[in-house]
């Protein structure tokens, strides 16, 4: 097999444990070494860390799972396997609203950012301004489950600086049809590819840098981003007839 030229390529970054209260920008600027940074380069984060430097934990003994659960979704939508919950949040569908306690140093709840998209804007501009460069991709990512299949796959949680979603409408097919209704989720494949790098367990690598081939298209940098490009609403959801109709498991 050849190996396409000008490829896209990922590098996983292993960093010291990052605690809860540091420095994130500091962190970052410590960790990633200069000759990677360049125009047009993508930085994949965890959200973990981000949650982390935003002081978005709280004490297992101060309060139920459930209740967390109830007060981070968007809507709860009722029980699920194994003891998780299934829930929309921050327009994503998520098991317990994204709470987690792996990798958490105390044992403490880690929550998301409260507004994931500010934060991936906040690091956008600093990171912008630090690393004096024009087009940068900034993405939070976290991992979840997919219905029917076993192990968790990355996903973006929210990003900055790149074009989430291409529109394939009007282009041609192998064989000259029109696409009608093709649309390529940009920002979750890269998400997706960034968090295999990153791992699940004690592999401590919460950065990943990319950096889009130079023949490639797939990547889109804009000083403008929009929360809402992604999101569909519930009643336009091709699944939502299925889950409005109760808990799972529910008569």
């Amino acid at each position: 097999m050849t190996a396409l030229p000008n490829a896209t390529s990922f590098v996983a970054i292993t960093t010291p444990i990052f605690s809860l209260g540091e420095d994130l920008i500091q962190f970052i600027h410590s960790n990633v070494d200069q000759h990677l940074v360049r125009e047009g380069m993508v930085l994949a984060i965890t959200s973990k860390i981000v949650s982390l430097a935003e002081g978005r934990t709280v004490p297992r003994e101060q309060v139920e799972k459930l209740e967390l659960i109830k007060r981070e979704a968007d809507v709860y939508l009722g029980p699920m396997g194994y003891g998780s919950h299934l829930t929309i949040t921050k327009g994503l569908l998520l098991a317990s609203a994204g709470i987690d306690v792996s990798n958490s140093e105390n044992g403490d709840f880690i929550l998301y950012p409260v507004d994931p998209f500010t934060s991936a804007m906040q690091l956008w501009k600093t990171l912008r301004e630090k690393w004096k460069i024009k087009d940068l991709g900034i993405i939070l990512t976290d991992s979840r489950t997919t219905p029917l299949r076993l192990g968790v796959t990355g996903f973006a949680l929210a990003y900055w600086g790149i074009n989430g979603l291409r529109r394939c409408v009007g282009d041609k097919d192998l064989f000259g049809r029109e696409l009608k209704m093709t649309s390529v989720n940009v920002v979750d494949g890269l998400a997706a590819a960034a968090t295999l790098l990153m791992g699940e367990a004690a592999e401590s690598r919460p950065l990943v840098v990319v950096h889009p081939g130079g023949d490639s298209h797939t990547v889109l940098f804009s000083d403008e981003t929009s929360p809402d490009e992604l999101c569909s609403t519930l009643e336009d959801d091709l699944y939502w007839r299925a889950l409005r109709s109760g808990p799972i498991g529910g008569s």
